[in-house]
């Protein structure tokens, strides 16, 4: 019985309240308006930012349904709509592409002002959502929504993927991969004999190395507290790594040392802590270093630093979904991981059905997991 134009009924996972667990909850579905898609969800990647949304450590709305990173099915469109169209395999886009304001024509920008990123009003660009649960409203997160079988987004916010791309794999796309490798080869533009340090070895930071090594970087120096994801690391192109649990100085320092106190060219931070900024910051090159801020910090963090790490010439820069344009990039990023050009196998470390959704964050919080993905 086709589902066009009616209200689905669907499973999703809803975080009522900061700091709550996620229920797995029966929600109703309205259909798309005008230029927007409805999708049915084949799998969804666990990130560290919805763990943040679950404790209430960045700005949303309560209740909502997390999840940024899937892939899906086009099950109905909006009048319209051109883009994609019933039957198409595609990924949600939690940071959209318009093509209309600023940042979208600019070439060097990509944070389209149809983003819900810092506004996190959580709602469709009418100001209303599709989704509801006992008759009341429930809010969406960036743009998308994935933790629920069907979800609707707008055409803004969703690209066609080739239909051969294997959905666990594809996934990473939709966020963790995108936004690592393209830190490293679009925000920093990490060049050939380089040496770089990537702060934090999880879902985004693996991807990091990955655009490193892709860029020709000689020396990439991993750097994490769990000494479980070095073999992980060094698999995808670490040189080296290093826990700082193990130094009495600050790592910042140990990495002076490492490099005959000139410090590295380039260095990432995909953790999203201040501290960790700061030391990925102090641990570049005084002169000519780059230091990128690629993990998500909590919305009520502030950071105060001497301005001689800056004066003395330093580059810090902040990376939005790798500074990447969504629209462009993931069809190649996807079609690139499809002829592997880079080895994403060692990224996906655990498949769940999506009613484990609970277990799977328990494996992040453990650091038992790189990325978990759930399976409708």
């Amino acid at each position: 019985m086709s589902t066009v134009g009616k209200v689905i009924k669907c499973k999703a996972a809803i975080v009522f309240e900061a700091k709550g667990p996620f229920k797995i909850v029966e929600i109703e579905v309205a259909p798309p308006k005008a230029h927007e898609v409805r999708i049915k969800i084949l799998g969804t990647g666990i990130c560290r930012t919805d763990e943040h949304v679950q404790a209430g450590a960045i700005k949303v709305n309560y209740p909502v349904i997390p999840g940024h990173e899937a892939v899906g099915i086009v099950e109905s469109i909006g009048e319209g709509v051109t883009c994609v169209k019933p039957g198409d395999k595609v990924i949600p886009l939690c940071l959209p592409q318009c093509g209309r304001c600023p940042p979208c024509k600019n070439p060097e920008g990509n944070m389209c002002q149809k983003s819900d990123f810092l506004t996190a009003k959580g709602v469709m660009y009418d100001g209303t959502s599709r989704f509801s649960y006992k008759g009341k409203p429930v809010h969406n997160f960036v743009n998308t929504s994935t933790f629920t079988e069907y979800t609707v987004v707008h055409e803004d916010a969703v690209v066609k993927i080739d239909p051969a791309a294997p959905i666990e794999k594809a996934c990473l796309m939709g966020c963790g991969f995108s936004t690592g490798y393209g830190a490293a080869t679009k925000t920093a533009k990490v060049t050939p004999g380089s040496t770089c340090a990537v702060f934090g070895l999880g879902g985004v930071g693996l991807p990091v190395i990955i655009g490193c090594k892709t860029s020709g970087a000689s020396r990439i120096i991993g750097i994490d507290i769990n000494k479980a994801k070095f073999p992980i690391a060094k698999e995808l192109g670490a040189t080296e790594c290093i826990s700082p649990l193990d130094f009495k100085k600050p790592i910042n320092e140990v990495l002076l040392d490492m490099t005959d106190g000139e410090g590295v060219d380039y260095s990432f931070e995909v953790i999203g802590h201040t501290d960790t900024m700061a030391a990925a910051l102090a641990s570049c090159n005084l002169n000519y270093g780059v230091s990128v801020m690629v993990g998500v910090p909590p919305s009520a963090a502030e950071m105060t630093l001497s301005p001689r790490l800056i004066f003395t010439g330093r580059t810090w820069k902040g990376s939005v979904f790798g500074g990447l344009k969504s629209k462009d990039d993931i069809p190649k990023l996807v079609l690139a991981g499809m002829e592997k050009k880079f080895n994403l196998d060692p990224l996906v470390t655990h498949v769940l059905p999506f009613e484990k959704i609970n277990e799977g964050f328990e494996l992040l919080h453990k650091g038992q997991s790189i990325r978990t993905v759930l399976k409708m």
